[in-house]
């Protein structure tokens, strides 16, 4: 980590909480809220990568919504909720240790950056919400390029902006697929292992691999 300039994390998964409005739900949606908050995310992320494939890309907000619809019919949720599950979305909640963990980092030497899928408005909202504004020198957007995660446009955004080398960059996701996306493309990926998973093989092993952000700051 001696030669890292920019330190860029993932934002859904990674520093914010992406089943946090289907639990803010639970007394609605009932047990089943954990279930339905995956298949949503799974079927969201199944949607950006089959969207790139075609080329019939949409934005982050629309892949999210019509996920979502097919999430609640998947689950027999009432349509009458769809509008407080999207706007608990533009909401988010970040994991516990990310407040305190950015404003550390901030005070050290570094880029910090948001390399997401999502839209500027999404993540600036995010950001301002839950009162991380003034610490990301950039907030990447997939929206300019046009495709999603993992295709290299992405990750080359970061390091075209700073003119940098790939190596210069640790790249931060609790997403196993984009740690290795990063990762094949020359980062030095960490896997963000909140829970406990098993990481997939896709020609790449993590630099390093953490439990919660907390533990970045012993890395760095």
């Amino acid at each position: 980590m001696k030669n890292i300039k920019a330190i860029i994390f993932d934002a859904y998964g990674t520093l914010f909480d992406v089943n946090s409005a289907a639990e803010k739900c639970k007394d609605k949606i009932g047990d089943k809220w954990e279930g339905f908050a995956n298949y949503w995310r799974t079927t969201q992320l199944e949607y950006t990568w089959l969207r790139s494939l075609m080329n019939r890309h949409k934005d982050f907000w629309q892949v999210t919504e019509e996920s979502l619809d097919k999430s609640m019919k998947a689950f027999d949720i009432n349509n009458s909720m769809k509008n407080e599950l999207l706007n608990l979305y533009k909401v988010l909640s970040p994991f516990k240790e990310v407040p305190e963990v950015l404003k550390n980092l901030k005070e050290k030497n570094y880029k910090l950056g948001i390399l997401s899928n999502g839209t500027p408005v999404l993540l600036n909202e995010l950001i301002e919400s839950n009162n991380l504004k003034n610490i990301f020198d950039d907030v990447f957007s997939i929206e300019e390029v046009g495709i999603y995660k993992p295709s290299s446009k992405v990750y080359d955004m970061p390091i075209k902006k700073y003119n940098i080398q790939k190596n210069e960059v640790a790249f931060l996701s609790a997403n196993t697929w984009d740690v290795s996306g990063g990762g094949n493309y020359g980062y030095n990926s960490i896997w963000v292992n909140r829970n406990n998973n098993i990481f997939d093989n896709l020609d790449y092993k993590p630099s390093s691999e953490i439990n919660n952000l907390k533990q970045l700051l012993d890395i760095v």
